[in-house]
């Protein structure tokens, strides 16, 4: 009896393992992720817009210029009397401005013919006078004109005798020059300038 009841229970636990069905695992799909690349818009560049220089103007043609056909010319030149009174007049222009100064008048070619000097300018002021008066002369036309044109031509500081500062003014009568002014001593050379150039408007009524 003993037998047939375990015969039973090995048979009912055979048959209960029969109908078990193991759990089916479904693995987890895993979606890889998506990696969208970044868009990288290319910086513009804008070129630099260059102005064109403006353009330089050409030099005037100068006017065509009469010579003299005779043997001999007598070129009009300043006199003594009148290059003394320039002279002495310039240097008291600048001494009512504050200023001791010395004045070289020149002829037509440059060759000293009147020189005035304050009494406590310094000697420096002479050589400075007559290297303007001779420039002024030679060139026909204001050393301070001279100086501007410099960088343009800067060997014209380079001819003998030139000083190429302001102060020297060329002297007309009837529109041809007859001598010129130089004064040195101011602290500028434009004040040189005019003290020279009023001295000899009232000394020829220009």
């Amino acid at each position: 009896m003993k037998r047939l009841t375990a015969l039973l229970t090995v048979s009912a636990l055979s048959l209960a393992a029969a109908q078990t069905t193991p759990a089916q695992t479904t693995p987890a799909q895993t979606t890889p992720a998506q990696t969208t690349p970044a868009q990288t818009t290319p910086a513009q560049t804008t070129p630099a817009q260059t102005t064109p220089a403006p353009a330089t103007a050409a030099p005037a043609t100068p006017a065509p210029v009469t010579l003299a056909t005779t043997p001999t010319v007598s070129p009009a030149s300043l006199s003594l009397s009148a290059a003394t009174r320039i002279a002495t007049l310039a240097v008291n222009n600048c001494a009512q401005l504050g200023y001791h100064v010395s004045v070289t008048v020149v002829d037509r070619s440059g060759v000293t013919l009147a020189v005035a000097r304050s009494e406590n300018a310094g000697p420096h002021t002479l050589g400075a006078s007559l290297g303007k008066a001779f420039t002024s002369a030679s060139a026909r036309n204001l050393t301070s004109e001279i100086a501007r044109n410099l960088p343009g031509n800067p060997g014209l500081a380079d001819i003998p005798g030139y000083l190429v500062l302001a102060g020297g003014a060329p002297i007309r009568v009837n529109g041809a020059v007859v001598g010129a002014v130089g004064v040195g001593g101011a602290p500028s050379g434009m004040i040189d300038e005019k003290c020279g150039l009023d001295a000899v408007a009232v000394v020829l009524g220009q």
